[in-house]
């Protein structure tokens, strides 16, 4: 039996990759160890958990600092989450 495949449009295929992307773990994205280990301490596990949390509850996080936080906006970047459309929750 022949299938037919339904074209997906771009939108619809891009919204599919940023769903894909919210489930990432956080040592998927780039993060170093201790970053990671920082941020799973708390409870932050995935791409999600990240974009849920704020810049001051990060920063609250023990030996997370200015740096770190720097590296999480820098990964998450390059995965195409913006500092802009992070800081505007």
């Amino acid at each position: 039996m022949s299938r037919t495949r339904i074209p997906i449009s771009k939108a619809e295929e891009e919204a599919r990759i940023r769903r894909e992307r919210l489930d990432l773990s956080t040592a998927e994205i780039g993060l170093t160890v201790r970053t990671t280990n920082c941020l799973e301490e708390r409870g932050i596990f995935t791409v999600r958990d990240l974009l849920n949390s704020t810049p001051d509850e990060l920063l609250s996080i023990s030996n997370f600092g200015e740096k770190t936080l720097e590296e999480v906006y820098f990964a998450l970047d390059r995965i195409g989450y913006s500092r802009q459309s992070i800081r505007a929750k």
